[in-house]
């Protein structure tokens, strides 16, 4: 099942796909379905890593729009990523998938800090580990989170699902003739504003030579055949 090139994997998924078909919230028949397909990828020998955002349940940037403290509304945020994942890591281990939430935010009650090394160890030992509430710094969104978590933990590839099945170069429920990319540079993505993840992410993958493969989780069985290089996707690498 998996890329051969693949042996630790970072796993980005934005918190709107925990929604199901709901309008807003955590649908936990949609997130047991997208821990089966955690699962399947770790039981082909990946040693996974999560980040989840929290747009399901808050966004930072929409209350700061609404007229709340940027920074004061990004820590609420923070806070909706580590419910999302406290629920990613109940629907794991129904499964029988060993995992360990890292928060960046301390709160010991419910998860470990964010400790680079105990982490590197929970892989090692074949637990997925769950990295919560982005960066621990306000300003900053869950792709900087994840882009900053798969350099930390040396991954060989960061995975973006989203609801897309892809990067287009316009809008596709806006434009139907929008052509979706199978390859681009990251020059080319921070250039033309393609808005996969946000342009300190991107830069931060590019820096540290990690490929970002865009592709959609809502489809069942995705993940598994993206890893096998099979699947509909976009990646983004270096030109050449």
């Amino acid at each position: 099942m998996t890329n051969p090139s693949y042996k630790r994997v970072l796993l980005k998924l934005s918190g709107e796909v925990l929604m199901g078909d709901q309008q807003f919230g955590i649908d936990p028949k949609f997130v047991a379905e997208l821990a089966k397909e955690v699962k399947a990828a770790k039981d082909s020998g990946l040693e996974v890593c999560l980040v989840i955002g929290g747009g399901n349940i808050f966004r930072g940037m929409a209350g700061a729009a609404q007229g709340m403290d940027r920074a004061q509304a990004d820590y609420m945020g923070m806070l909706a990523t580590v419910m999302n994942a406290l629920a990613m890591q109940s629907a794991l281990e129904q499964l029988g998938v060993h995992t360990r939430v890292q928060s960046a935010v301390q709160m010991d009650t419910v998860c470990e800090p964010v400790i680079r090394r105990r982490a590197e160890r929970h892989l090692e030992k074949g637990r997925v580990v769950i990295f919560a509430a982005g960066v621990g710094s306000p300003y900053f969104t869950t792709d900087s989170g994840a882009a900053l978590r798969a350099a930390e933990m040396k991954c060989d590839a960061l995975l973006k699902g989203t609801s897309v099945d892809g990067i287009y170069d316009s809008d596709p429920k806006k434009n139907p003739a929008a052509k979706r990319y199978q390859s681009v540079s990251y020059d080319k993505v921070l250039a033309d504003n393609l808005k996969v993840m946000d342009a300190a992410a991107v830069a931060l993958c590019r820096d540290n030579a990690i490929p970002i493969v865009v592709f959609s989780i809502r489809e069942k069985g995705n993940l598994a055949r993206v890893l096998e290089g099979q699947g509909v996707q976009t990646i983004v690498q270096k030109e050449g």
